[in-house]
């Protein structure tokens, strides 16, 4: 039984910084791409950032690019998003999940939430 549970979120001023964490359970880690999500109310799920611990690749969505750092420790099976800069509009429910693919697949993909079948429960940052 794959489990995902995130930490690490909550309420920060504009400018500041958070560091979520998200950690696996039940499936070899070192397969599986796991990506964070983000949702804020009234508006779709969009993908943030993915790893793939297997070989260290990361990939970025376009609208956070140089604020978000994904990252990840195999020794507690850990996957961290660090967001810096934080703005109002990072406000959302960041939610992290998990594939049975490489990222390289998902990204192949146009970065389909389909394939990820595993979800948290997500944590919430709010900015002000």
């Amino acid at each position: 039984h794959v489990q995902l549970v995130e930490s690490g979120g909550g309420s920060v001023q504009a400018g500041g910084s958070l560091r979520l964490s998200c950690v696996l359970s039940g499936r070899p880690y070192k397969d599986s791409c796991v990506g964070w999500f983000r949702q804020a109310p009234g508006k779709d799920r969009e993908w943030v950032a993915l790893i793939h611990p297997g070989d260290g690749n990361t990939y970025y969505a376009d609208s956070v690019l140089g604020r978000l750092t994904i990252s990840e420790d195999d020794a507690t099976n850990t996957v961290y998003l660090e967001i810096d800069s934080l703005k109002p509009e990072d406000t959302a429910t960041y939610v992290c999940a998990a594939a049975p693919v490489g990222c390289a697949v998902v990204a192949g993909a146009q970065f389909s939430k389909l394939f990820f079948g595993t979800w948290g429960q997500g944590t919430q940052v709010t900015v002000s």
